[in-house]
């Protein structure tokens, strides 16, 4: 068929259209393309641009989010300038939690760090053996750890040992620092490093946890939370996601998130002794006590920690800790 006058003008016209835009089509399909292997092969995530850049703790929050909602140099210019984040204490729980920092972009990276710290140093190496891949700094002692990082989060075991290393602590605190205690204190005890750590000019936020070696290790941590309402705001979506699955503020006043995790663990601790109660008096009667767990776990009293203690309360194997009791 004879092709019409319009027709023809209607070919041409988009055939310039194509022969205009083609170039520029190629040139975006190919940035992309780059883009996608350079993330690739340095290991990040494409979501890293955005995560790490708004994930770290800064005190200019204003500027986290005129970054994240602005053109992409500026969230590159953001990444570059970021502190790096500090964690002290790699022991049963500290480990994993660090190791959630990594694997979810919030340190480790090259532009921003995780910089470690422990009582034991061996840990520290083994910690950075085990996680080569990452931008892993190991501090000489916790002032040097504080005085290098915005964020810090500190996990240590026991209150003597807390006592200890906040002394270390406190002589690197200035304006710029942020500490975010995780451990299981006296209500004292985050009452007067808090204000510490405010009198230096720093910001404190008492963030203890419910879960053990297995939540910390898969990031399904619960923080409770009290202190700075900015810090927990600034670091809520970013190192507390990526080390739990809910995070709770409590209050401003420090000492809140201390009396949750008590309730929780009197609650925690009540149950675990009357089901080996349980237990013990299904053994004293003749009853298999792998049919009476199956039992429970089968009806109403069913829940979580029953059925992870189970096998080993019933074995007598107890030699994979997750949660001493002088930790308790």
């Amino acid at each position: 068929p004879i092709m019409t006058t319009t027709t023809t003008t209607t070919l041409t016209t988009m055939f310039c259209i194509l022969r205009t835009w083609c170039p520029f089509v190629v040139f975006i399909l190919v940035g992309i393309d780059a883009f996608q292997t350079t993330t690739t092969t340095t290991g990040w995530h494409r979501r890293s641009l955005y995560t790490t850049a708004t994930r770290q703790s800064n005190r200019q929050t204003t500027n986290h989010r005129d970054a994240v909602s602005g053109s992409s140099s500026s969230i590159s210019a953001l990444r570059a300038t970021a502190d790096p984040v500090g964690f002290i204490g790699l022991g049963i729980m500290g480990q994993g939690m660090a190791k959630r920092l990594l694997t979810e972009g919030i340190a480790g990276t090259p532009e921003t760090p995780l910089v470690i710290w422990n009582r034991t140093p061996q840990k520290c190496l083994d910690f950075m053996e085990e996680s080569n891949d990452y931008n892993i700094e190991v501090a000489s002692s916790p002032k040097k750890l504080v005085e290098s990082c915005g964020v810090v989060y500190s996990m240590l075991s026991t209150p003597e040992a807390s006592h200890e290393v906040f002394q270390h602590v406190l002589e690197g605190v200035s304006e710029k620092t942020s500490i975010v205690d995780c451990a299981t204190l006296a209500e004292s005890d985050m009452v007067r490093m808090s204000q510490a750590v405010e009198e230096k000019g720093g910001r404190f936020l008492e963030a203890p946890v419910s879960g053990s070696k297995g939540p910390a290790a898969q990031g399904t941590l619960i923080f409770l939370c009290s202190g700075s309402s900015q810090l927990f705001e600034e670091i809520q979506h970013g190192g507390l996601n990526a080390m739990g699955k809910a995070s709770y503020f409590l209050n401003e006043t420090v000492g809140y998130g201390t009396r949750a995790k008590l309730v929780v663990n009197a609650l925690m601790a009540t149950m675990l002794a009357a089901y080996g109660e349980a237990l013990s008096l299904s053994r004293e009667v003749g009853l298999d006590e792998s049919t009476i767990v199956d039992i429970v776990q089968q009806g109403a009293m069913a829940n979580p920690m029953f059925g992870l203690k189970a096998k080993n309360m019933v074995s007598g194997q107890h030699g994979d800790t997750q949660f001493p009791l002088k930790h308790a």
